[in-house]
């Protein structure tokens, strides 16, 4: 892990990874979750003291150790009980299958190298009447955003220490062969357009 992904990233993602707007977004993500929570790429800890106060654990899983104080600290003010666990969802998750009641990813699945293998754990764990909470930035459908970001994805990928801002969410999630039942595409007020085109919804296991 370089130093700037342990020590630079850390502090640019708390600058933007914060405000009423983007809270307001976690909290009605996070509103649904209950039960048996995994979290794949929880960082900092941001999303911790916006999960439900009501019977709920959550076991919170990143490849990368950002701020381990601040996790502390954010574990410590959370209203529900977390467990971290440090490991690349790509290489496989140390779970049974059918373990999580409910399974989440904000702003993570742009910075995954190998994002289907990933998924495709999400699909494992996650039970069959268990829900796959996501808030995800990814491509635009404005073709002129769109063009604007591919050009931009070399430099976005560098400072965002992989971010990959064009991937487009919706199709990631379904070629892991997770169903989606709910779909917000939406602008996240106050972000440049190339970084606040919104994927924001539910998916669920496959009905056969």
């Amino acid at each position: 892990m370089s130093y700037y992904s342990r020590f630079v990233f850390p502090y640019i993602m708390e600058r933007f990874s914060a405000g009423p707007n983007v809270d307001e977004q976690r909290r009605s993500t996070l509103a649904p979750a209950q039960g048996e929570v995994l979290e794949i790429g929880f960082g900092t800890g941001r999303n911790f003291s916006h999960y439900p106060s009501r019977e709920t654990h959550v076991t919170a899983v990143d490849c990368e150790v950002l701020s381990p104080q601040q996790v502390k600290r954010r574990i410590a003010g959370a209203p529900v009980p977390v467990t971290t666990i440090y490991r690349n969802a790509s290489n496989g998750l140390p779970f049974a299958n059918n373990s999580f009641d409910t399974v989440v990813t904000t702003w993570t699945l742009c910075s995954i190298r190998d994002v289907i293998p990933a998924l495709t754990e999400v699909r494992r764990v996650l039970r069959h009447d268990g829900s796959y909470l996501f808030l995800e930035h990814g491509g635009s459908d404005d073709p002129r955003v769109a063009q604007r970001q591919r050009v931009l994805i070399p430099i976005v990928r560098t400072i965002g220490a992989g971010c990959q801002m064009n991937r487009r969410i919706d199709d990631l999630v379904s070629r892991s062969d997770l169903r989606i039942r709910s779909l917000d595409r939406f602008v996240m007020p106050e972000t440049p357009r190339i970084l606040g085109e919104m994927y924001k919804g539910v998916a669920e296991q496959p009905r056969f």
